[in-house]
């Protein structure tokens, strides 16, 4: 074990700051572990050791601790103290910091550019897949917002055709974002801003993939992600996935027998299950991707909703430099706003800001310089702790109107995070009953078959909750068991 802790931590710890000071220890912790310099089995100080050690208050590391020991980083062994959590993967002990992906190094993957990807889509669904409640933003700060960034874009002469990349303050402002909440290393020369996740799924493919290559995805996923991966000629295969996330061991099989040049994951909460891959299978993936140079497309589309302890760190915050991290502000904002991003090696940004030039040239800007003003002005974060309260109280009723309505029939999980439930059926007569009989009943849902990538597994349903008070989730539900109940 290298020493000392005030030397190995320090560097990434600062009152200044403004993320948290025991979520900064946090990810200081998880970067040790994932670099090799805490291996598995290692004890670390005693809560009141660290504390002395850093000078911080010792609630700040005891609720760091519970933290990571709540996620599966650390295991607590009683009056032995805390460690590594025995069951990650040794680590390749790495030189000292983790570069930002703007660096120069190339990045090591092959790019291609081919005919865009036409998207399509549907507005009329009950039970989305997992969509804010629009209802509830405040659209006249968005409206305020607007008329200041016209002024503004007028005044600076700005109303031009402008970078296809983005807004420039858009842009800074996520990179701060992502910077202090999830912990990646980001400025703004390493972020596109796009219409939405989908389009950055696509974008990706654009520059990754070619005809014969080979792309993992979970085995229940995405659609519009492999439609995406297969519009460039390349061949999808389903890993398959369980309560811990995508099957590791699986990836490796398939990189022995494929030429596997990405994979698509949903890590934090996936899709469609709401599972999150734990920190050992995560360790293990990043070090799979090293052995058979694949590329990691980390699609995490609803992170700002989690109800319990804090999320999970972003795949891309380990390995800036192997990942194409794709978000979104649909979640956070409005969808039709149509506001998402890519982070990613500055190569790799002006490759898709090539792309964005044949596609559609450039976003709306004057969106963007608004939805910009609405964070720094500190809207966006006083709008998302609302919405984490009213999300958190819709899900635990319609978790309570699921047992009452659907009881005996489906199986869930009560989701960590995310903004929709994934019911499980043992009786595949059921599920077929169901999305027969949906459009009878009056319900418009995704039917049960949309999410498979791979042949033979389970089927289920996903069920949006936030977008729908109480009394509207009792009514779809009550309609959902009359699509069972009809023959």
């Amino acid at each position: 074990m290298l020493r000392p802790w005030k030397v190995m931590l320090s560097e990434r710890i600062s009152a200044a700051r403004s993320m948290p000071l025991y979520l900064q220890i946090v990810h200081a912790l998880i970067h040790e572990i994932q670099r090799g310099r805490l291996t598995p089995g290692t004890y670390l100080p005693s809560s009141r050791e660290l504390a002395a050690t850093l000078e911080v208050n010792r609630k700040t590391i005891v609720l760091a601790y519970d933290d990571l020991t709540a996620q599966g980083w650390l295991e607590s062994r009683g009056t032995r103290g805390t460690m590594v959590a025995a069951n990650l993967p040794e680590q390749p002990l790495e030189p000292h910091g983790v570069s930002a992906p703007s660096d120069t190094a190339e990045f090591p993957f092959a790019m291609t550019e081919s005919a865009p990807f036409v998207l399509s889509g549907s507005d009329w669904l009950t039970f989305d897949e997992g969509t804010p409640d629009c209802r509830l933003f405040p659209t006249e700060l968005l409206a305020r917002a607007y008329r200041d960034a016209i002024g503004r874009a007028r005044r600076g002469n700005r109303l031009r055709y402008g970078d296809p990349r983005g807004s420039a303050v858009l842009r800074r402002c996520i990179a701060d974002m992502l910077n202090a909440q999830r912990g990646l290393v980001a400025g703004i020369d390493n972020i596109c801003i796009t219409r939405g996740s989908q389009m950055g799924v696509s974008l990706a493919a654009r520059i990754l993939l070619a005809p014969g290559d080979t792309v993992l995805m979970e085995s229940l996923s995405y659609a519009p992600a492999a439609t995406a991966f297969q519009a460039m000629g390349a061949t999808v295969v389903g890993v398959p996935l369980d309560r811990d996330g995508i099957d590791v061991e699986t990836v490796e099989r398939m990189c022995r027998l494929h030429r596997v040049r990405a994979i698509f994951l949903t890590p934090h909460h996936q899709f469609p299950t709401t599972v999150a891959l734990r920190p050992e299978r995560r360790l293990r993936l990043l070090e799979l991707a090293r052995q058979f140079a694949f590329a990691i497309i980390e699609d995490d589309y609803d992170h700002e909703f989690h109800f319990e302890s804090q999320p999970l760190l972003p795949l891309a915050s380990y390995a800036p430099g192997r990942i194409i991290y794709i978000g979104s502000l649909s979640k956070l904002t409005l969808p039709s706003l149509r506001i998402g991003y890519i982070v990613a090696p500055t190569r790799v940004i002006d490759a898709i800001a090539h792309q964005v030039m044949s596609l559609d040239r450039q976003g709306n800007t004057l969106t963007e310089d608004a939805v910009a003003e609405l964070i720094d002005a500190g809207e966006l974060r006083r709008h998302a702790r609302k919405m984490n309260l009213i999300y958190a109280a819709r899900r635990d009723a319609f978790a309570t109107a699921l047992d009452h309505h659907l009881g005996g029939l489906a199986e869930f999980d009560v989701p960590d995070g995310g903004l929709a439930f994934w019911l499980r059926f043992n009786d595949p007569a059921l599920l077929d009953r169901i999305d027969r009989n949906g459009a009878a009943v009056g319900l418009r849902f995704a039917p049960s078959t949309s999410y498979a990538t791979a042949p033979s597994v389970e089927r289920g349903l996903r069920l949006g909750f936030a977008s729908l008070d109480e009394a509207e989730a009792n009514g779809a539900l009550r309609r959902l068991r009359g699509a069972a109940d009809l023959s």
